[in-house]
């Protein structure tokens, strides 16, 4: 146990996942959390139940959840008022106005007495901490956009390309801001698969296992979008196809579906607990361009990227810059697919081309960055 801690440390989370926002969120907070338990903390995450929500995942690792309901619920609030005042970008994400969320997150963590409390969700801001913090309570914030001001003794923007300096006006003095991959969030597999995931890329690349992962939800299909392209690409004979999804995927049926009528072999697999070894038997991925990116780079798997939010578009451009990947566009333009069905085409002509992208990929993050930040919530204070 921590020295600095008589007892066990209480971390609380407040992150949500739904069809809107997609996994992402909850999923890198449950990798602190499972590192923070593993040195003895005892992690309890706030959530609202959304439509998509990921409480019994939470659980399923052994953190408590405190259930926010939504207005329609028998403890709900009641509607979201209209809203008059500032509020972030992705208010909606919340179902409910954020003082309805901040007094049903107070009542809790005023129990609770956490040592930190972690935010991770783009519809809160430093208005939303302040209420909620009890006394004595330090604050972590993991962010991605630097749109909106916070009251955060830590925060962590694990992102390529961010700045330090990006977040001078929205924290307070003293806050220790920490940015890029080398901090990103993944789970400890993705470090223990690393070295094998290299050493098989070394050599004359080849393109003989494509997977495709477009988020736990994929709420626009984007996936079947991709393998309608894949499809008309002059691809190798002996290729092999998997498609990662989420169990609460909306199309996933379809998805399965479509995949019965390809070309080479494609499965389809829910809720994986195999990620890196998928990641790493890999030869090319095509992938959305969320935090899924540095679980890639950390192995070094040769990615076509495409941008399936606006938040997404600045990691996307910057990996490609980086040359660690090929980004073809935002699913918000049409031209996407016609540069996806040119690239794939290009790679299967010149495969040399996987390994610089797994140079370049696996130069940006080593998959330590959840060990890091224990350090910093434990040991640093």
């Amino acid at each position: 146990m921590n020295e600095l801690y008589a007892a066990a440390p209480v971390i609380a989370f407040r992150a949500d996942a739904s069809r809107l926002i997609g996994s992402g969120h909850v999923m890198r907070c449950l990798t602190l959390a499972d590192a923070l338990a593993a040195q003895g903390a005892d992690c309890h995450f706030l959530c609202r139940v959304h439509d998509g929500h990921l409480i019994e995942r939470i659980s399923a690792h052994g953190h408590r959840v405190h259930r926010l309901s939504l207005p329609d619920e028998p403890d709900g609030e009641g509607a979201s008022p209209a809203v008059t005042e500032d509020v972030p970008a992705h208010a909606d994400w919340l179902g409910v106005a954020w003082a309805v969320d901040a007094e049903q997150s107070r009542h809790v963590l005023a129990a609770l007495q956490p040592d930190w409390l972690v935010v991770d969700h783009y519809a809160l801001d430093e208005r939303w901490e302040d209420i909620v913090t009890p006394g004595g309570c330090r604050v972590l914030v993991i962010d991605d956009l630097a749109d909106r001001a916070h009251r955060a003794d830590l925060l962590l923007d694990q992102n390529l390309g961010r700045r330090a300096v990006d977040y001078a006006d929205l924290v307070p003095e003293g806050c220790r801001v920490l940015v890029g991959p080398t901090y990103a969030l993944l789970r400890p597999e993705f470090a223990d698969w690393r070295e094998a995931s290299l050493a098989r890329r070394q050599g004359q690349p080849r393109l003989e296992r494509l997977l495709i992962t477009l988020g736990g939800v994929d709420q626009d299909n984007v996936t079947g979008r991709v393998l309608e392209v894949v499809s008309q690409c002059p691809l190798p004979d002996d290729l092999q196809i998997t498609v990662v999804m989420g169990a609460t995927a909306p199309w996933l049926d379809d998805v399965r579906a479509q995949a019965r009528w390809m070309a080479w072999p494609t499965e389809v697999v829910v809720n994986v607990d195999d990620m890196a070894r998928r990641m790493a038997e890999a030869d090319l991925g095509i992938g959305a361009a969320g935090s899924t990116s540095w679980e890639r780079c950390c192995l070094g798997l040769p990615t076509v990227m495409v941008a399936l939010a606006e938040n997404q578009v600045e990691i996307a451009r910057h990996l490609d810059e980086a040359q660690a990947a090929i980004h073809v566009g935002t699913t918000a333009t049409s031209i996407w697919a016609d540069r996806l069905q040119r690239v794939m085409a290009e790679i299967t002509a010149a495969p040399a081309r996987l390994d610089a992208m797994t140079h370049h990929a696996a130069g940006l993050t080593e998959g330590q960055g959840a060990q890091a930040l224990v350090e910093h919530l434990l040991r640093d204070g």
